[in-house]
């Protein structure tokens, strides 16, 4: 009998998660299990990250510790880490196989065949791959659809396009057939998610707004959040039809990155300040509880002290309710690395630390500022403490005494101080 125990390992984003759980479950269906509890392992799966150093070094942690606690099992690594570093994991003890950003959907077939050679099999991502549909499902409540692949922008502190390809989508009405099978097994909310989502169909005649257009009609999805959509990819078309449709939940994530002008160009991103402050503006105007939370790079390249300085009176000024703060990260053959004006590691995580600040006073203010008002949470099932927690349409994050009943369910609430939860 055919070995057929494993374990799937999975860092980064969301859409990592997504592609994982969608493996996992053909795995499945191919009569593989998930090791129990004290079950050794015949595979160990790991799906890596690349989009900081940090992020590589954890892979290749994991994928030594995996060794160590289980020297028998035969390891496939794959994802962006691997795509870009292909060579040197293949190299390390106990990897049976590397399989690139887009070679990972081909898993399931090398196993049935057991065509494990070559041991590194990679994809060349300057060519627009085959777009791989995936869904995750999330404490029960929550499932992440993926809708778009990869990017096409390059921006020089990004070694994404090189290791997820060139941009790609989904179908609208494969998606919307996704959604209707989620409904279908008790599904309440999905978050749309891809690399770069708000190129969704731009290269098959379809727009990021027909699609949403298209699930709010599904039936038996309550609730649709929209991941993150940079900001000159984020129409007023988009913006106006979230503040009318119910469905789609009062939550915009937007990546600014930086607050000034000149450091936005030397990233080659495709917007300035005066358009991002235009774009937070008009989701206020139109929907003044809108939960808007903004990525925010620290000590690039380039970035002087006085740049920085005028980046965080920027960004101290914009209403928005919370700050992702993360300090640049060096990525090999990034055209950044041309920029001769390098941030010390200790500036890097000054400034890092000041956003940080500046993220927990805008989320708390933002929070208390719905107190008092009538939301919709969803409580998920994960207990803690003799707590349950869960999210409003516009992503506020309670907790209360658990109940097993109220799992998976929708509640009417209005806000008091004692439920709000500052953790994520």
């Amino acid at each position: 009998m055919a070995s057929n125990a494993y374990k799937f390992y999975t860092l980064g984003c969301k859409l990592n998660f997504a592609e994982s759980s969608d493996l996992a479950a053909r795995l499945q269906a191919m009569g593989y299990h998930q090791a129990q509890s004290g079950e050794t392992p015949d595979w160990c799966f790991v799906n890596t990250c690349t989009v900081t150093d940090a992020a590589d070094t954890k892979g290749r942690q994991l994928i030594h510790r995996i060794h160590r606690e289980h020297p028998d099992a035969k390891i496939v690594v794959t994802g962006c880490y691997a795509q870009l570093k292909a060579d040197e994991i293949a190299r390390f003890d106990g990897v049976e196989l590397v399989l690139g950003a887009n070679d990972k959907f081909r898993l399931p077939q090398l196993l049935a065949s057991r065509s494990l050679t070559p041991s590194v099999q990679v994809s060349d991502t300057k060519l627009r791959g085959e777009f791989y549909a995936s869904c995750s499902k999330e404490d029960r409540t929550r499932h992440f659809l993926k809708v778009q692949d990869g990017c096409d922008c390059f921006c020089t502190y990004c070694a994404i396009p090189f290791a997820r390809g060139r941009s790609r989508s989904g179908r609208i009405s494969d998606l919307v057939a996704e959604a209707r099978s989620v409904a279908s097994q008790g599904g309440r909310e999905i978050i749309l998610t891809g690399v770069n989502i708000g190129d969704f169909g731009r290269h098959q005649g379809e727009t990021l707004l027909g699609l949403v257009e298209e699930l709010a009609k599904v039936e038996g999805i309550d609730r649709y959040r929209i991941s993150s959509v940079e900001p000159d990819l984020l129409t007023d078309e988009i913006i106006d039809f979230v503040a009318v449709n119910p469905r789609f939940a009062p939550h915009f994530h937007i990546p600014l990155q930086a607050g000034s002008d000149e450091v936005l160009q030397l990233m080659h991103r495709r917007y300035d300040t005066a358009l991002f402050a235009d774009k937070i503006a008009r989701i206020r105007q139109r929907i003044p509880n809108a939960f808007i939370g903004v990525d925010v790079m620290a000590g690039m390249r380039g970035e002087t002290e006085a740049l920085f300085e005028k980046s965080y009176q920027f960004i101290q000024q914009l209403e928005v309710s919370q700050l992702h703060v993360f300090p640049y990260s060096e990525r090999a053959g990034t055209a950044a690395l041309r920029i001769s004006h390098v941030v010390t590691p200790q500036e890097k995580r000054r400034r890092t630390d000041l956003l940080l600040a500046l993220s927990d006073e805008k989320k708390h203010a933002f929070y208390e500022s719905q107190v008092g008002t009538v939301r919709q949470v969803l409580w998920e099932s994960a207990r803690k403490q003799g707590t349950m927690a869960g999210f409003t349409e516009n992503y506020v994050r309670l907790r209360r005494p658990f109940e097993a009943n109220k799992t998976n369910t929708i509640e009417t609430i209005t806000i008091t101080s004692d439920l709000l939860s500052y953790e994520i």
